[in-house]
Parts: structure tokens; C-alpha cells; sequence
């Protein structure tokens, strides 16, 4: 049995993203995802804060990062 993606779209994410949420959203692994979160945001990490020992991000801080990828790959182009 095939599982689809949950979160597909911007308005299907919550206000604040998990590991998972992410992952299902760029299609990529959780471990990549935690990879990520090990980088400093300048260079290429995804910013995010601790509760405890978990990991979230804040919907719009997400986005962000994902506009400056997306310049970043336009001016290395």
C-alpha cells in the first residue's frame, strides 16, 4: 500500500514545522532534515529553535530559507 504526502502544499504545513513535516514537504530524509539543522543558517542550515531536545521551525523562517536557496542557485547559475 502507497502513502501519499500530507504536506504537499504551503497552506497544508502548520504555523510551526517538525523534522517530519519538512522532510514530507521537500521529499528528502528526517536525517537530512537534522543534518541541516546542525548547519549554521549562513551557511545553508535551516534556522530553527529547541524545545527540550526537539527541533522546530517557524513556517515563515522556513520559507525564507527556501527563497534564499533559491537566489543563492540564481546567482551561482
Amino acid at each position: 500500500m502507497q502513502t501519499t504526502k500530507k504536506y504537499t502544499t504551503w497552506e497544508s504545513l502548520p504555523d510551526t514545522l517538525t523534522a517530519q513535516h519538512i522532510a514530507e514537504f521537500l521529499g528528502i530524509s528526517r536525517r537530512r532534515v537534522y543534518e541541516l539543522f546542525q548547519r549554521q543558517v549562513e551557511h545553508g542550515g535551516i534556522p530553527h529553535f529547541s524545545i527540550g531536545t526537539s527541533k522546530r521551525v517557524e513556517k515563515s523562517d522556513f520559507k525564507k530559507w527556501i527563497v534564499r536557496l533559491k537566489e543563492k542557485s540564481e546567482v551561482n547559475q
